[in-house]
Formats: C-alpha cells, sequence, structure tokens
C-alpha cells in the first residue's frame, strides 16, 4: 500500500490561513494554498452537504472556525476571514478593523496581538481535522491512496456520511397528562423563520451590545437593522424601538427589575415571519466591571413574564401570536451552565403548559452538543419520542 499523505505542520498552515485573510474567501480559487487545498481534498463533503463559492477550502475554514464555539474568538476570526455574512468582498483592512471591534482594541493592537492568536487557532483546528480523516476512504471519493475499512473518527462525527445531524428535532413532551410539540432549532437565531415570538436576553438596562456581537441580542439586533444595498445601515430598527420604550418606561437611565419584559418589532426579521421580539432584563452589571450576574429564579421569574405579555398582545394580531422561541437565558456571560439555565426557563415553560395554554414552544441553540444536551433533559420530563 502506497504512504499516507503527510498531515500539513501548523506552520504551513498557518502561512497560507494568513494568505486567506489578506485576500478574503472572495479570491480563494485564485490562492496558492497547497496545504489548505490538500486537507480540504481530503474532508469529504456529507452527502447532504455542499460547498461555499470559496469551494472545499472554504468549507474547511468555515468547519475549523465553527469550532471556536462561538464569543469573540469566533467573531473575530469569522471577520478577518471574511466569513462573517456580508464580508467575503470587503477589503482586508475593513475586516481587520471589524475584527478589532470585537476585542474593543485599537486596529494596531490586534494585528500586532490578538490577529495571531485568532489565526493561530484556525489554523491549530484545521490541522486537527486533516489528523482525524480517515486515510482509507479514498476509494469511495476518488481522492485518497489507501484500502480497507478503517474505524478513524469522521471530523464532521460519526454518522457524517450518511447524513449531517438535524438542525431542527421535533419532540413530544408530557406535560401534566397530555402530550405538547416542543421543536429544538440548533442554528443561529436570526435563521429562524415563521415563529411569532423570539425572546431576547438583556442587561437590567435594556442596552443592546454592539451588532457586531456574536450573542443572540447583538445577533438579533443587525438582523432586525434595514440595510442598503451594499450594506450600509439605513434603520438600526429594533436599537430604535428599545429606547423609546426604555424612555417610556424607565427614564433617566433607570435600571429595571430582573424578569422585567420589553417588547419591540422584529425589524427586518418580518420578512421572516418573526412578528415580535420580547427583551428580558437579566444580567444585572457587577459594579466597575464588565462582568454581569444572572440568577436562575429572574429567569424563571422573567420566562413566565413574557407569557403573560404574549397572552395579552396576541388577540390583537390577525392571525393570533401562538409561536414563540428561547434561547438558554444566561448560559452565555450569564455565567449559568446550559443545564441550570434550560432548568430555570422550562420550569416557566412547563407552568405554562400544565394550566392548558396552547402555545407552540421552540428552543434555540447553536450548537448539536448543547441540542443533544436539551433531549436528555427533555427526556427527563418525559419526553415521548423524537424526531429527526
Amino acid at each position: 500500500m502506497p504512504p499516507l499523505p503527510r498531515v500539513p505542520d501548523h506552520g504551513e498552515v498557518l502561512a497560507e490561513v494568513r494568505k486567506v485573510r489578506r485576500a478574503g474567501v472572495v479570491r480563494l480559487r485564485t490562492l496558492d494554498v497547497p496545504a489548505l487545498t490538500g486537507i480540504a481534498r481530503d474532508v469529504p463533503v456529507p452527502r447532504e452537504g455542499g460547498e461555499g463559492p470559496g469551494g472545499a477550502v472554504e468549507r474547511v475554514l468555515r468547519l475549523a472556525v465553527s469550532r471556536l464555539d462561538g464569543g469573540t474568538l469566533q467573531a473575530a476570526a469569522e471577520y478577518s476571514l471574511g466569513l462573517f455574512p456580508g464580508t467575503r468582498d470587503w477589503p482586508a483592512s475593513d475586516r481587520r478593523r471589524s475584527a478589532a471591534q470585537v476585542y474593543g482594541v485599537s486596529v494596531e493592537r490586534f494585528r500586532k496581538h490578538h490577529e495571531l492568536i485568532v489565526l493561530g487557532q484556525v489554523a491549530e483546528l484545521v490541522v486537527r481535522l486533516a489528523e482525524r480523516v480517515p486515510r482509507d476512504i479514498g476509494a469511495a471519493n476518488g481522492t485518497g491512496s489507501g484500502s480497507g475499512s478503517g474505524s478513524v473518527e469522521h471530523p464532521l462525527g460519526p454518522e457524517a456520511y450518511d447524513r449531517v445531524p438535524a438542525a431542527h428535532r421535533a419532540l413530544r413532551v408530557r406535560v401534566h397528562h397530555r402530550t405538547v410539540p416542543v421543536t429544538v432549532h440548533v442554528h443561529a437565531v436570526d435563521l429562524l423563520r415563521d415563529i411569532d415570538v423570539v425572546v431576547s436576553p438583556s442587561n437590567t438596562y435594556f442596552v443592546l451590545p454592539p451588532p457586531y456581537k456574536s450573542s443572540v441580542s447583538a445577533t438579533l439586533r443587525r438582523a432586525g437593522a434595514r440595510r442598503d444595498p451594499i450594506g450600509g445601515l439605513v434603520d438600526d430598527r429594533i436599537e430604535d424601538e428599545l429606547r423609546r420604550w426604555t424612555a417610556r418606561h424607565a427614564p433617566a437611565g433607570r435600571e429595571a427589575r430582573p424578569g422585567t419584559v420589553a417588547v419591540t418589532s422584529g425589524g427586518e426579521l418580518g420578512r421572516q415571519g418573526i412578528r415580535r421580539i420580547y427583551h428580558v432584563a437579566l444580567a444585572v452589571p457587577r459594579p466597575e466591571t464588565n462582568d454581569y450576574q444572572v440568577q436562575p429564579a429572574d429567569i424563571t421569574r422573567g420566562v413566565a413574564r413574557v407569557f403573560a405579555v404574549l397572552a395579552e398582545e396576541a388577540p390583537r394580531y390577525e392571525p393570533p401570536l401562538r409561536s414563540i422561541c428561547l434561547p438558554l437565558l444566561g448560559a452565555g456571560r450569564g455565567g449559568l451552565t446550559p443545564s441550570a439555565s434550560f432548568g430555570a426557563l422550562w420550569a416557566a415553560v412547563e407552568a405554562e403548559l400544565a394550566r392548558g395554554a396552547d402555545w407552540d414552544v421552540h428552543l434555540v441553540v447553536r450548537r448539536h452538543d448543547r441540542a443533544d444536551l436539551l433531549v436528555r433533559l427533555l427526556a427527563g420530563t418525559e419526553a415521548t419520542g423524537v424526531d429527526g
């Protein structure tokens, strides 16, 4: 059997990732990146998958960046390489400036310090993908040099040759002598479609984060804004509506009680069937720090208030509001574990459904491991089946 192909080392891959940073993924097909090309050739495309406009190399870069697990590191990597939506044709200087803003540092500081860390982490994950590719699958894909049936785990997951993990998991959950549907969505919150109300966590001052951040509230703000054909901001709808709400109900910057719910439209998300956004005040700023504190009891109180507001608003619309989607509140910068967040919010959801309410309940997470956790936790509440 011929020798197995050599896995490129970290230095080789990092040098090519830096090339991509300078050129952007829009020019990927013209770049000389043999290490990335070789890795991309060996990483199979799932049967239900596909490639981005940049081809297999872009797919591998996106896969590596997705494994940064969100937060500032992933956001900065997406901006740096042009993987963030709408940035693939941005000049390198604009992408670097946006990445620097993620960390709140100057462009020069980001170039000398943070960028090296960000691109280094991307290169490390690309190398790990190459190391985990089974070298004996080539006969099936026309790319390998070996034969046989190896047992190396596929980098996309144990069943990736047959299917990608389901992005929507439909459950039937037993609640107080009846079975109710619960849908778990596994993707970014701005990809939701045809759900009447989306719940967004907020701090107790209802101040939204900048739209380039990766949090749920920042993502909704960004997706709800109206932009011109080249991406310029025309109307920051959700931010403007929330400011008007706080001006009416919390004058002079007064802090809201945890669990308070502010209501805005979905802005441009209305085009996707998102009719309302309920902003729940949960994160209490810690004095003289950049940290927040979230109490599980405030999540339960806030979600209960969400349902009360939904009951008030539902009949005013035609058709009436009925479906609602909740993220794992407080499981980001709030510091709660996903299971603690779910336990706090489900206490309110279960109480609402137990009294006979007929809401269509959805949950949204970005990672499949968290979706798996939700399925297990809902099974603990007597889930009776899982589809997809």
